[in-house]
């Protein structure tokens, strides 16, 4: 060591252990302000700034790429190499308009951690993979992405065309339309638990459907083992973990390099910032889309406004809102938000049976009946009025947007009328909300009370209104002009419930299902899926919106969830046990599966909010967004998912959130997040 690194080396110690007062000494981690290296990047980047046009940018970049190599003190033998490194530039790819950032290439012989005879079984496993992924999305009328549509073409050897890559979103007309389309005069029944179509009532029993297929169940579960046997080999484990880990790596390294560069350009955007972004909440159910202050002014409100108005039905008896809260021994007065109990804390950890009566104010399930149901002595007009101020608030905040849930239960076949009546009659309508319908998976609780002779007729009574009111709009006025602003179905409720069904070819047909038991949540998907394939492919026909199937998938429960949903989601809600199966992970990352993640509801739950894997899967390029959930539940103002979510927002540069809980993901794009555009 000479003589002035030790005299650097005994500054930097006695700074350490404050024994001598160093003022203007750098720090260990620090670079100097004088480095040679940030001189010439300056230069460089003001050059960049001052010149135009793309060609001249690149030529400063290469010029200023070039400047740093030179700077940076190497030996002589490496100075010679100077040509290849100008070589090595010239062949490499353009990449596509984006801001000046700093990148890292990598060349050289490609290693992909696994021996060739695995390597090779590995890409025929992931290339199948995708293609069944394709035929589902295709087939149902939902999407697949355009970049790993292309790449599959390329592998056989045919020409990619646009049409491959799956339908845009639809379009959902504005308002309340009243041209409604003729009557076909089809007749619909449903056989095995699927919907079938059918010309005239002559045609049914010569057992002549219109063609509109859907997915066999044999065919289903054939590509369903195989995705299971892909998941669970070694090779392919190994793979896809080290392809994750390496998207992780790429990312760190992108953000070490690019943090500042990404602030600068976010600061130099104008008109545009962290409140007046644009944010989106994908999940997020209607029953509890308003937070607890909120509900609490209205229920106040209410008694202020209708004390002695009628709005319950006491079995024999009709009750004034105010003879309600007596027979409570309640008054509104002194209700607080803690008195409201609707939080959702510690005590409903693993207990989604504490988490459902949090839905009933002061635990009142007569509250929730008046307040938080469209079906009840009033209408529902308290809960369309709560829902029209919430929406009434995002139109206020001009960039927030929502896609509420409501629920469709299978119960009876009047519950799609009723639905579609509350909806028009009360005008639930908003620029800024569009509509999901949910799904929740309790049929055995209307088997055992006899509401359901079958599992069949839960299905029968969620699909048939919807086919009835596609073939003949006219005599479903009201439906079918719900479902131009539905969005697609979901399907909800506690996944960690175990059914002790294993889903196969020998399963019961749903008309075959009397028993009290549960179906498997892959029974459920099947089904519903089976029926959107088919309505699906009917509304196109048609000029009708379509809808996807986006269910609730990953929160809790089997693997077995995820793999369902990868093979018939457009998108999922949760996704949480992706992080328990490296294969699934890399196989969502590939097809870009959307995923909203809700840590807060999950925090709540299942999963402690400091160990939510959200930040890891945009880190390694997933599509993920955040999302509320249940405000009502999990927040106590608007702005409180934000605060929450600053931590794991701080993960990435890239991430936005919103101060009014609807959060939104801006997904790393493919040229930052370098294989998020490229599969495999």
């Amino acid at each position: 060591m000479d003589e002035a690194m030790r005299s650097f080396a005994e500054k930097v110690f006695a700074s350490e252990v404050k024994d001598e007062e160093v003022r203007q000494e750098i720090s260990p981690f620090d670079v100097e302000e004088i480095c040679p290296i940030s001189r010439q990047e300056m230069r460089a980047y003001m050059m960049l700034q001052e010149s135009s046009g793309t060609t001249e940018k690149r030529k400063k970049r290469l010029l200023r790429l070039k400047t740093i190599a030179l700077a940076v003190p190497v030996a002589q033998k490496s100075i010679t190499r100077l040509s290849t490194i100008d070589e090595v530039i010239s062949t490499s790819p353009i990449y596509q308009t984006v801001p000046d950032f700093q990148r890292v290439q990598i060349t050289g012989d490609y290693a992909s951690g696994v021996t060739v005879e695995d390597f090779e079984v590995v890409c025929k496993g992931l290339y199948r993979a995708l293609c069944i992924r394709e035929k589902y999305m295709q087939q149902s009328v939902q999407r697949f992405p355009r970049t790993p549509s292309q790449y599959l073409r390329a592998i056989e050897g045919e020409v990619w065309r646009a049409s491959d890559a799956g339908p845009g979103i639809s379009r959902h007309l504005e308002g309340f339309p009243l041209c409604l389309a003729e009557n076909l005069g089809y007749h619909v029944q449903m056989k095995d638990g699927v919907v079938y179509i059918y010309g005239d009532k002559a045609a049914v029993g010569r057992n002549e459907p219109k063609d509109l297929p859907y997915p066999s169940l044999e065919h289903f579960v054939d590509d369903m083992n195989f995705l299971l046997a892909l998941i669970a080999q070694g090779p392919v484990k190994t793979y896809a973990h080290r392809r994750l880990k390496f998207l992780s790596s790429k990312f760190q390294v992108h953000e070490m390099l690019n943090e500042m560069e990404e602030m600068k350009e976010l600061k130099n955007n104008p008109h545009r910032d962290f409140y007046n972004c644009r944010k989106v909440d994908t999940h997020i159910h209607a029953a509890a889309c308003m937070n607890q202050k909120h509900l609490l002014r209205f229920i106040k409100k209410s008694y202020c406004m209708d004390a002695d108005r009628v709005v319950y039905d006491a079995k024999d008896k009709q009750l004034t809102l105010k003879q309600l809260f007596q027979q409570l021994n309640l008054h509104p007065y002194d209700l607080t938000v803690d008195s409201l109990d609707v939080h959702a804390g510690r005590q409903t950890f693993q207990r989604f049976d504490k988490f459902n009566d949090k839905y009933n104010p002061v635990g009142a399930s007569e509250l929730r009946d008046l307040y938080l149901k469209t079906e009840n002595a009033i209408n529902g007009e308290y809960f369309a009025t709560i829902i029209k101020e919430v929406g009434s608030d995002l139109e206020d905040a001009k960039y927030q947007h929502a896609e509420p849930r409501l629920s469709i239960y299978g119960r009876s076949a009047e519950e799609w009328p009723k639905l579609a009546s509350w909806f028009n009659k009360h005008r639930v309508y908003s620029p800024n909300m569009k509509w999901m319908i949910q799904v929740p998976r309790i049929y055995d609780v209307f088997r055992s009370k006899n509401f359901l002779p079958h599992f069949g007729k839960m299905l029968e009574n969620i699909f048939v209104p919807v086919f009835e009111a596609t073939v003949n709009p006219q005599a479903h006025k009201e439906l079918s002009v719900f479902l131009r602003h539905i969005t697609g179905f979901d399907s909800v409720d506690d996944e960690s419930k175990h059914s002790g069904h294993m889903f196969c070819t020998k399963s019961p047909k749903p008309e075959q299902w009397t028993s009290e038991k549960n179906p498997s949540y892959t029974y459920y998907i099947y089904y519903m899926y089976a029926n959107i394939v088919v309505l699906n492919n009917l509304r196109r026909k048609r000029g009708m919106n379509t809808f996807l199937f986006r269910p609730h998938c990953g929160e809790a429960g089997a693997i077995t969830h995820l793999l369902a949903a990868f093979m018939t989601a457009d998108n999922i809600s949760h996704g949480l046990n992706l992080k328990k199966s490296p294969v699934l992970q890399y196989l969502y990352f590939l097809a870009q599966i959307p995923i909203a993640m809700s840590p807060l509801s999950n925090n709540s739950l299942f999963l402690e909010y400091a160990k939510n894997p959200l930040p890891d899967f945009h880190q390694k390029g997933l599509m993920v967004s955040l999302s509320t959930d249940d405000p009502m539940q999990f927040h106590y103002t608007k702005g409180s998912c934000a605060r929450s979510g600053g931590s794991l927002a701080a993960a990435s540069v890239s991430l936005r959130c919103c101060p009014q809980g609807l959060l939104r993901s801006v997904p790393l794009s493919s040229s930052l997040a370098g294989e998020s555009q490229v599969p495999g």
